[in-house]
């Protein structure tokens, strides 16, 4: 579609010339057409000024996931650790996340289903990074949602359980060198495995804290457009389908302050369980008790720029279409704003296993 659109318009200049509203339109397709690429491939942080030579494995690794040449999905291989004050556990970077971990799957398993903190783990994770743009030298997962004073914002109303949890982690684990950073990205990757259905996604470790606030105006807000949400994720260097990935994470949210009226209601019908229903029961003209529908996500299933994307996520095929497209997104997402990406370390391993979604009875 891009390439026919380039060809049209330099095989009609003139045409273009003498009709500025055909110019106008086709600039605006154009322009669509960027918008809702398949998926995003750009670069992030020092990776786009690291010449090849100087990649180190883990750099090269990143790069190639997030340029789409290789996976955002890990694989099944687990990690059994040393002791935990060991000279062993110390010599390995990745071994402390793994008795993290094991103290969040405790948190985050509730019988067949993710927890509510398991659930505002992940709600955490996308607010500390969203909250950056391609246009700033600062913000994004850099830990400031706790470490500032971004937790009197709106937006993040309702994480204060969350909160609380990760600053009992962090003072746990301060003396083994863990960012806020790392524990509230790895937060959000331990739950979304913990929520049956949930992808397995790559993770590093080393990101950098900040006290530093992240501007304000950043954040999605439930009210927008989809033409302005577009936008604002474009400015964050995601495509609209990556957009229409990433708000299936609703799956597993619930409301408490959109209405009030409506307070704990659930975006599906299955709130513990990453599962596509969210895509499916959002298009249904009916909503099932103990629902609640943000308009921003009404406004993205309907429109014609991101109706198409939306679709491919619902019915029998959409739960694996959804996880192929949400694995590498909030993998870009985890590392908005991380200007050390080629000194990270692969702790891929310490993740838990996923969890199958329970048969429906």
């Amino acid at each position: 579609m891009r390439f026919f659109i380039t060809v049209l318009v330099l095989g009609a200049t003139d045409l273009v010339n003498g009709h500025p509203d055909l110019a106008k339109k086709l600039a605006e397709a154009a322009r669509a057409q960027d918008k809702l690429a398949t998926r995003s491939t750009a670069l992030l942080g020092d990776l786009l000024h690291t010449v090849e030579s100087a990649l180190t494995v883990t750099g090269f690794e990143i790069k190639s996931i997030l340029n789409g040449t290789r996976s955002a999905f890990a694989d099944a291989a687990t990690y059994d650790p040393p002791p935990k004050d060991s000279d062993d556990c110390r010599r390995d970077t990745c071994c402390i996340w793994q008795y993290i971990a094991n103290d969040m799957v405790d948190a985050f398993y509730e019988g067949e289903e993710c927890s509510a903190l398991a659930r505002g783990a992940i709600r955490l994770g996308f607010h500390d990074a969203g909250a950056w743009s391609s246009d700033l030298s600062f913000g994004g997962a850099d830990g400031s949602i706790l470490l500032s004073n971004e937790m009197l914002r709106s937006e993040n109303a309702g994480l204060e359980g969350i909160a609380s949890q990760m600053f009992q982690w962090k003072e746990e684990y301060e003396a083994y060198n863990v960012s806020m950073a790392d524990m509230i990205q790895f937060g959000a990757m331990v739950a979304t495995t913990a929520c049956p259905g949930g992808p397995r996604i790559r993770f590093f470790v080393g990101r950098e804290d900040s006290t530093r606030a992240a501007p304000t105006g950043l954040m999605p807000s439930p009210f927008q457009t989809a033409e302005a949400l577009i936008d604002l994720f474009q400015a964050k260097t995601f495509t609209g389908a990556d957009l229409i990935a990433l708000v299936g994470a609703h799956s597993v949210s619930q409301q408490f302050f959109v209405d009030q009226k409506q307070a704990g209601a659930s975006q599906d019908t299955t709130a513990g369980i990453w599962d596509n229903n969210f895509y499916t029961e959002t298009v249904d003209p009916e909503t099932p008790s103990g629902v609640f529908k943000f308009p921003s996500d009404l406004n993205l299933a309907s429109s014609p720029e991101t109706s198409s994307t939306w679709n491919q996520f619902t019915g029998p095929a959409g739960q694996d279409n959804w996880s192929r497209a949400y694995a590498p997104a909030y993998f870009r997402m985890s590392l908005l704003g991380v200007n050390n990406i080629n000194a990270l370390t692969d702790c891929t391993k310490t993740l838990p296993p996923t969890r199958a979604i329970p048969r429906r009875r």
